[in-house]
């Protein structure tokens, strides 16, 4: 006789492999599963934890930003080290890929105000997309200290519709894998890498650099 592992699953959360009758709180076998019978947000969920006021949701967004026609609307995120410590705020313009990256010494509102403010403050950005963190429940004061910027919010558990900021954010993660306490990290060593980054050619941009499309130059090898 062959059980499916479907089966085997329905039988843990239905209780029938319990040898006596669990109180309630208990999970039982469910936390013999590699993920310990935690849940899963299912279809349809609405997130009820840490909600942030939103300004406008991303189907408003310009259509210029949407297809990315012009240089200035960025996407924005955090890259986590040690929880608790310092981590990384990226910035990433969505035509160019252009990569903006400062180091701050905790994830929490405050400090990602002040970086996006710092990175920002000498250009003219037109959008920028966060996601929902609670450390970007400051946008309204970062909308007025950048010549009143909108943020668009994505949908909660939706990274791909901020897909351009989580791909270098995962190009990032080779120099700074996870878990990797950032707090030692030097603010120049991060610039380096985001210089690399910035240098490198993409196909998507017909193999030219974020660099030479955000600045509209040309680079030449010598």
């Amino acid at each position: 006789i062959q059980i499916s592992y479907a089966t085997i699953y329905r039988g843990i959360y239905r209780g029938f492999l319990e040898e006596g009758k669990l109180s309630p709180g208990q999970r039982g076998v469910a936390r013999k599963l590699r993920h310990r019978g935690k849940t899963r947000h299912k279809n349809g969920c609405i997130e009820t934890r840490g909600k942030i006021k939103i300004s406008h949701h991303i189907s408003e967004r310009p259509e210029q930003a949407n297809q990315r026609e012009r240089i200035g609307d960025w996407e924005a995120d955090t890259v986590a080290g040690v929880t608790g410590k310092a981590c990384l705020v990226t910035l990433v313009d969505r035509k160019s890929r252009y990569l903006l990256c400062e180091k701050v010494a905790k994830k929490d509102s405050i400090s990602v105000k002040q970086a996006i403010i710092h990175m920002l403050k000498d250009s003219r950005p037109k959008t920028i997309t966060p996601d929902r963190g609670k450390e970007f429940s400051r946008h309204e004061e970062i909308s007025k200290a950048l010549n009143d910027v909108q943020f668009y919010f994505p949908e909660p558990h939706q990274p791909w519709q901020r897909g351009t900021n989580e791909n270098t954010n995962g190009l990032l993660r080779e120099y700074f894998p996870k878990k990797q306490d950032l707090t030692e990290i030097k603010p120049s060593l991060i610039r380096d890498k985001a210089l690399i980054l910035n240098q490198r050619p993409r196909k998507c941009l017909n193999w030219k650099s974020p660099f030479e499309v955000y600045f509209d130059i040309s680079l030449h090898l010598t």
